[in-house]
């Protein structure tokens, strides 16, 4: 696994090892970001149940000015911090170790919003819905963000929860990426 593009391309990312974590291709993480390219410079984004965090130091390679790494695992964590330190990123990326749902709902007592939010959650977790559900109901994103949720090609997905709409789907393999904004 590696950076693909940006400031940081061609390094080396670990990923945690265990069935927990299954990381976004090289591939896919490409298609995604061809994608959000045009609008990815000086954005804040939010790479929830991150991981290895490849997705959000992809966008801080191609541009981002922020990016917030939600992730409950600790041994993911550490690969996480290992990458972020391969990378020379520093004060750009902030680090919570919590559960998604209470980390969302953190932000929206705090507040924040971003212009990004990638959520990768374990295939077989019954996250989806509820994650969707809190993403609906809740303002995370600011004017013209966009949710893009990674999930498997064969699970069904909604096509508007709250005031989200999904505009496009884009599957490769088992795999396949929603992209939501707000109506």
């Amino acid at each position: 696994m590696r950076v693909i593009a940006g400031i940081h391309k061609g390094k080396r990312l670990r990923s945690s090892n265990g069935l927990q974590v299954r990381p976004t291709s090289d591939r896919l993480r490409e298609t995604l970001f061809n994608i959000l390219a045009p609008s990815i410079a000086g954005t804040d984004f939010l790479d929830l149940c991150a991981g290895s965090g490849a997705v959000g130091i992809e966008a801080l390679s191609r541009g981002a000015a922020r990016a917030t790494f939600v992730e409950r695992s600790r041994r993911a964590l550490v690969a996480l911090v290992e990458n972020l330190a391969r990378c020379g990123i520093g004060d750009e990326a902030e680090l919570v170790q919590r559960d998604a749902l209470s980390a969302l709902k953190q932000f929206i007592q705090a507040g924040r919003r971003f212009d990004f939010i990638f959520c990768d959650p374990p295939y077989a977790a019954p996250l989806y819905l509820p994650l969707l559900e809190l993403l609906g109901t809740q303002p995370l994103l600011k004017t013209d963000g966009q949710l893009i949720i990674e999930h498997h090609a064969k699970h069904p997905n909604v096509e508007s929860i709250g005031s989200l709409r999904r505009f496009r789907v884009i599957r490769q393999g088992e795999s396949a990426l929603s992209f939501f904004s707000c109506l």
